[in-house]
């Protein structure tokens, strides 16, 4: 006895039954709770349950979707719920599981009366029923359809659509980051952390997807269970507990229809939820907000509501006094709202244009000198009143400042010239949202721009779809659209060109530089970039300079490669060509000529296409000899003389030959020999400034060719 007693005294010892402190102890770890939770919804699916604990697990439940719909409504993002996809799992099982436990409670117990399957069931159903079973089965089938056909449906086909343009966008998005971190407009870590929102946006509505399944199978097996438990419970009242048709169809219709009520007001809440949360997609701060925030903004749209419903007042049969409240109410809301805009708009002009008012004052109280009025601006950008907001934002920020700081450093590591400093002050001459550009103090470029707007363009060059301002796109004059912050993601899921006013403005000035690098390469500027050179460059300066070349000279070669487009970056290289091509000529044009043969592997490579070629269109022999046989004078007086007729034929040809080359969708060079080619270049500049005019000794002999055309 004694050793069978130690045995079990030992084996009792050996298990180590957890206390109910242990127990505590391990529920306030969030990943044993959550997996402790979740065995205990599979227990409820297999077990029966008491219907006191039943109570407690409906009351549970309810608590648990109004929860989630409250912070649905409450976020100011989808990705601050992005565990909304397991949430929704987690409640649809609970659901099931009380339904198991409730169908049990109802089919074994019902015939005692409405209390079998506790009193959250009962007091639903006699709430709902009003002691009329039809009438809870009609409000039952409605809840249903409404659930199932209208939200559940809605929502699901919103997370399908936002899932597969989410996935469509995903490259450009991309792509958009990669050219703010190469532009330098974002650091790494930015970058990191965009791409990371990226990706998780993406697996949300691709899980949100997958989800809304979960709600819509939620309402279908709620609808069957119902139905199997009026059947199946008239049936055994009926048939095992005695009870006539009538009694029995009452009590397991009104035990019914109570638990369906139960769960199907939980998931109908759910449901709700789960449509504000994909429907939120393109909606920033609280729903609530957001909401008044676009509804009050247009005082029109109340206006003319509140006239449509004192109309009706007036209609014969129509009571009178709700739509009187209601028109009057939608009045006053639109008179207020109108003044709140009016005062707001003010308040920003008058915010935007103080920076500049306080700079005019401090400037007339401080009389500059006489000579201060001779300095001319190299670059110069005038703003009309209402862009303030872009160089002096009202968070603080200098959009505009930061993307000309970027272009500084992208043109000098692209072109190896280093932009002169930008003047950016107001005009208010110029219309509000109107801009100008001056390069020495001559106009330039122009357009207009709205700040808080964005401007969108079709890639195709047609006009979009989607309602704004119709303009012009200043830089390039493609048809173009400005449309409110609410429409731009419905314009990126498009496929359209998105952009903000301050890079159509940064932009149109890049282009604009582009344009002019050779007038903006100042004499102090070569000085400066012939000192930096290292050592070695610069003993071959001082070997050429001044007694064989003057620093002019070195800067009329740069501004004539610039005026090309070709990068001057590697001076070391452009240096050792003028150095060779001063034994022959000290024309700069002809020594230009040398320096680009040497700089063949470069301007091959900035000509080839993405798919790693040169397309080239080749000059005929025809035009080859007709150039050369009217080029007169020798040596540097060499000039052009053809006849006009001619000139006329060679424009239209060489139009005709790269139209054609840009439909099939290539941008190719045009080569000539080397002693015709700057004729050639000055002549297509004139009809199509942008075309690379290349001579043969400036094809690298690793380029790989491909021929498009001949002229």
């Amino acid at each position: 006895m004694s050793d069978v007693a130690a045995g079990q005294g030992g084996g009792a010892k050996g298990m180590q039954i957890p206390s109910l402190g242990e127990l505590g102890t391990m529920l306030k770890r969030g990943d044993l709770a959550l997996a402790f939770g979740v065995l205990t919804i599979l227990v409820v699916l297999i077990m029966p349950l008491p219907a006191i604990v039943l109570d407690l697990f409906l009351a549970i439940s309810i608590t648990l979707s109004i929860l989630i719909l409250m912070t649905a409504l409450f976020i100011q993002a989808p990705l601050e719920f992005s565990s909304f996809p397991t949430i929704l799992l987690i409640s649809t099982m609970l659901r099931l599981s009380l339904n198991m436990a409730s169908t049990r409670l109802i089919l074994s117990h019902g015939h005692e009366g409405t209390a079998a399957a506790g009193h959250v069931i009962e007091a639903f159903g006699n709430f709902v029923m009003g002691g009329n079973f039809v009438i809870g089965i009609i409000v039952f089938a409605i809840l249903v359809i409404v659930n199932f056909v209208v939200i559940t449906k809605g929502s699901g086909r919103i997370a399908e659509v936002a899932a597969r343009f989410q996935l469509d966008s995903m490259p450009g998005k991309q792509m958009a980051i990669d050219a703010d971190l190469s532009a330098g407009l974002i650091d790494e870590k930015t970058a990191k952390a965009r791409r990371k929102d990226l990706e998780d946006e993406s697996g949300f509505f691709g899980a949100m997807d997958g989800a809304s399944k979960f709600v819509r199978g939620d309402a279908v097996a709620g609808l069957l269970v119902v139905f199997i438990n009026v059947i199946g419970g008239i049936i055994i009242g009926v048939a095992q507990q005695g009870l006539s048709f009538s009694e029995a169809a009452r009590t397991y219709t009104l035990l019914t229809v109570g638990d369906g009520l139960v769960t199907q007001v939980p998931a109908l809440i759910v449901s709700t939820a789960a449509g504000l949360l994909v429907s939120k997609a393109g909606v920033s701060g609280a729903a609530d907000k957001a909401l008044m925030k676009q509804l009050s903004g247009y005082p029109q749209a109340l206006g003319m509501s509140a006239g449509v419903m004192l109309v009706l007042a007036t209609l014969p049969g129509i009571p009178m006094l709700p739509f009187l409240m209601l028109g009057g109410g939608a009045a006053w809301l639109a008179v207020s709202a109108g003044k709140r805009n009016r005062a707001t708009k003010v308040a920003e002009e008058r915010e935007a244009s103080a920076p500049a008012v306080a700079a005019a004052a401090a400037s007339a109280a401080e009389e500059e000198p006489i000579q201060a009025s001779l300095k001319i601006d190299d670059l110069k950008i005038e703003l009309g009143y209402a862009l303030l907001p872009l160089v002096n934002g009202p968070d603080g920020t200098d959009r505009l400042t930061e993307q000309i700081k970027a272009l500084r450093r992208s043109l000098a590591v692209e072109m190896g010239f280093v932009m002169p400093s930008v003047r950016i002050l107001d005009n208010v001459q110029l219309e509000a949202n109107s801009y100008v550009i001056k390069i020495k103090e001559v106009d330039a470029g122009t357009g207009r721009i709205w700040p808080n707007q964005y401007m969108v363009m079709d890639p195709a060059g047609n006009q979009v779809a989607v309602p704004g301002i119709h303009t012009t796109e200043p830089t390039f004059g493609l048809p173009a659209t400005w449309v409110d912050a609410s429409l731009k993601e419905e314009a990126t899921m498009k496929g359209y060109t998105v952009v903000d006013a301050a890079t159509v403005l940064s932009t149109h000035l890049t282009e604009l530089l582009k344009n002019n690098m050779s007038d903006l390469l100042s004499y102090g500027e070569t000085q400066k970039l012939l000192k930096e050179l290292p050592k070695e460059q610069g003993e071959l300066v001082k070997d050429i300079v001044p007694g064989q070349i003057t620093v002019s000279g070195i800067q009329r070669v740069l501004q004539l490669l610039l005026a090309e487009r070709i990068s001057i970056r590697d001076l070391s290289t452009i240096l050792e060509g003028i150095a060779d091509a001063l034994g022959i000529s000290r024309n700069p044009s002809t020594i230009v000529e040398h320096v680009r043969a040497r700089l063949a592997r470069q301007i091959c490579a900035q000509n080839t296409s993405y798919n790693g070629y040169l397309p080239l269109i080749a000059l005929s022999a025809k035009w080859e000899q007709a150039f050369a046989e009217s080029i007169i004078g020798q040596g540097e007086d060499r000039s052009l003389a053809m006849q006009p007729s001619k000139l006329s034929e060679f424009m239209t040809v060489v139009r005709d030959k790269f139209e054609q080359a840009a439909r099939e969708g290539e941008s190719p060079v045009l080569v000539t020999s080397a002693s015709i080619r700057p004729f050639v270049r000055s002549l297509v500049e004139r009809f199509r400034a942008q075309t690379t005019v290349l001579s043969q000794a400036e094809i690298h002999p690793r380029a790989r060719l491909k021929t498009v055309g001949s002229v």
